[in-house]
């Protein structure tokens, strides 16, 4: 699956608490996204636990390729940032 240079991908799903904080951050900081709904796409699980090397959700990919696993909001923002997608 090919990122657009300015999209996060975020792996997760709804029964998920930090799948739902995450996505909402984003959503509030007008963060374009691309969600991949586990539960819908089961399959996909795979993929994310290849790029974390972990089970844990949310999986956010970042343009950079650098990725984080269960982030809080302050870790998202930094990632943010760094890729140039939220101002200070």
């Amino acid at each position: 699956m090919e990122q657009n240079v300015k999209t996060v991908t975020m792996y997760g799903a709804d029964w998920c608490k930090d799948c739902r904080r995450a996505e909402a951050f984003m959503n509030e900081h007008g963060i374009e996204f691309n969600y991949i709904d586990l539960v819908a796409q089961p399959d996909m699980a795979d993929v994310a636990e290849e790029i974390s090397g972990r089970k844990n959700i949310p999986v956010v990919v970042f343009p950079d390729d650098s990725h984080l696993v269960e982030p809080s909001n302050d870790e998202l923002a930094a990632s943010l940032r760094a890729n140039g997608l939220l101002a200070d």
